[in-house]
């Protein structure tokens, strides 16, 4: 249903989803040492280029998995268009806030 948004922690899924819409996986500069910092997903033509640090995936899952998050995104507008909206979110919001995950990778 187009306007719907979904949550996931399935890997595959993720990088399927930023991937069609020809993003990447970044980190904000300055935010984590040696490792990933805050996690960001760039897309073409948006604001934050020079905030932006791309970063292999292995690392990206890396830290979204320490950090417990779920990814919370959008398939479709309302209008049917394409979405590129998304949020990463506690794994214990998601749980809480009704959101159904589709899939999982975390063993519980």
């Amino acid at each position: 249903m187009a306007g719907q948004t979904k949550t996931t922690t399935d890997h595959d899924e993720i990088r399927k989803w930023v991937e069609e819409r020809g993003g990447t996986p970044a980190t904000v500069r300055g935010t984590g040492g040696d490792e990933a910092g805050i996690l960001r997903i760039d897309f073409p033509g948006y604001t934050g280029e020079d905030r932006l640090e791309h970063i292999s995936w292995d690392e990206w899952f890396k830290k979204f998995d320490e950090k417990h998050l779920a990814f919370l995104y959008q398939e479709e507008m309302r209008s049917g268009q394409e979405s590129r909206f998304f949020k990463l979110i506690s794994r214990e919001t998601a749980k809480a806030g009704g959101h159904s995950e589709q899939k999982s990778r975390e063993k519980e």
